[in-house]
């Protein structure tokens, strides 16, 4: 079931569904929530699951001026404030990962748990394994037909401002995100980055964000690409439900991880 909520920035489409904690998907970029479809019940099983479309996708309505993951993460905090009312887990998928990573670190006091799947920290020009790709997509071009057909079947705005909204989120891609390892360094919830072996963006950018995030841990979904939720959807799953069951990361023989010389239990310098 979905409907409205009226956020200071957007008025914005949301699906909610099963029972429990609250854990908010956050999708990719260009997408709505039926991307989730092969997340939606493993993770309703055991989450109350609530789906947002953000700003300009979906059945959420576009705003003036440029798109900006600081705004749309805005908007995610203000849902979390007003339909959770409460801490909440986040699982992000591309852009949605985006998102989940400026939420922690400027609220930490509303994120209990974060998967961040396919995410990047900087703009695409240092990030992606192809960067010239944005240079061929363009509104009515192939590289967009499937998102394209997403937008008109179900956007308040209709099909006319798909040109509009194509031309602002291939820009957003352009310049943003422009976190540092520093920033990344506030996330205080713990972090699982997710990534295909085969993704957009090169594993030595993934490497460099599980690396910036205290204690974040790191899965590199082998056989896989940007669209591994879809391509493993069953390991995928688990891995998501492990990481937000765990209370912590115990390893028999740990290094990244090991107590630092002087704590307690610590070993030698």
């Amino acid at each position: 079931m979905g409907d409205y909520v009226d956020l200071p920035g957007v008025r914005t489409w949301y699906e909610t569904d099963g029972s429990g904690e609250p854990l908010v998907l956050l999708h990719g970029g260009f997408c709505t929530n039926a991307t989730w479809g092969a997340q939606r019940a493993d993770l309703a099983a055991a989450y109350q699951v609530l789906l947002p479309e953000r700003r300009a996708h979906g059945h959420t309505p576009d705003v003036a001026g440029p798109l900006s993951y600081r705004d749309m993460a805005e908007d995610m905090l203000a849902f979390v404030e007003r339909v959770v009312e409460g801490p909440a887990h986040l699982v992000g998928w591309s852009d949605g990962g985006v998102v989940a990573l400026l939420m922690a670190i400027a609220r930490p006091d509303l994120v209990r748990r974060v998967v961040a799947i396919g995410a990047n920290f900087r703009p695409s020009s240092e990030c992606f394994v192809e960067p010239a790709m944005l240079d061929a997509m363009t509104p009515e071009g192939p590289d967009l037909a499937l998102f394209r057909e997403m937008y008109e079947a179900d956007s308040p705005d209709g099909a006319d401002h798909w040109p509009v909204v194509a031309a602002k989120m291939i820009e957003m891609w352009r310049t943003q995100p422009t976190l540092t390892t520093e920033d990344l360094m506030r996330v205080e919830a713990p972090l699982l980055v997710m990534v295909g072996d085969d993704d957009m963006m090169t594993l030595e950018h993934t490497t460099a964000l599980y690396r910036a995030v205290p204690g974040a841990q790191l899965a590199v979904v082998p056989g896989a690409s940007h669209l591994v939720p879809l391509e493993k959807p069953a390991l995928v799953d688990r891995l998501i439900l492990e990481h937000l069951s765990q209370d912590e990361v115990d390893t028999m023989m740990p290094v990244r991880r090991a107590p630092a010389a002087g704590v307690p239990g610590g070993g030698a310098s």
